[in-house]
């Protein structure tokens, strides 16, 4: 019988698409208040991976990067998502559902970096109150891998290396936990 052990607490990260700096600094604002303070911000990067977004948002969207220096507990991925939702849903452009912006959590082990989302999948297993989690990076011989299902920008070096940089910070911060 496998023993029920402590699970380790992980790096909460968050990705957003967005067009506007200012609504960008608005969600990030609302993030820091709840979830404390920022330890890795990532470059403003150029979003052209799809054009999911762009109906919505419109064209010559970026994507940033964001980790926390607090670390979580994992299972509190759905309460994180619920409140993503609602910082999405308080900045829709005026009189829409269209939004401004896209925020999506996750969270980052060293083994694995998973995303919270509101659509169901195959290989996305529910997590309670309406979300789900996909792994959608692997690590494995330094350096994270991609799967079938991973996203294409997720699939890009330039992702996998600021979520390298992350990764550091938080084996750095587990060393220090587990010194004390």
């Amino acid at each position: 019988m496998g023993e029920v052990k402590k699970v380790q607490k992980e790096k909460l990260v968050i990705g957003f698409i967005y067009k506007e700096n200012e609504i960008f600094l608005k969600a990030k604002e609302e993030l820091v208040k709840k979830f404390g303070a920022i330890d890795f911000e990532s470059m403003e990067l150029s979003f052209i991976h799809t054009d999911y977004y762009n109906e919505e948002m419109g064209k010559g969207l970026f994507k940033k990067f964001i980790s926390f220096s607090e670390l979580v507990e994992p299972d509190f991925l759905a309460d994180i998502k619920i409140f993503t939702n609602t910082i999405e849903k308080f900045l829709l452009y005026e009189g829409t559902q269209k939004r401004k912006i896209n925020i999506d959590p996750g969270l980052l082990s060293l083994s694995k970096f998973v995303l919270a989302t509101t659509k169901n999948y195959d290989h996305r297993i529910y997590i309670g109150k309406g979300i789900y989690a996909e792994v959608t990076l692997k690590f494995t011989h330094k350096d994270f891998k991609e799967f079938e299902w991973t996203y294409p920008d997720f699939k890009t070096n330039e992702y996998k290396e600021i979520l390298k940089k992350i990764r550091e910070i938080y084996k750095k911060q587990l060393s220090e936990i587990k010194e004390k």
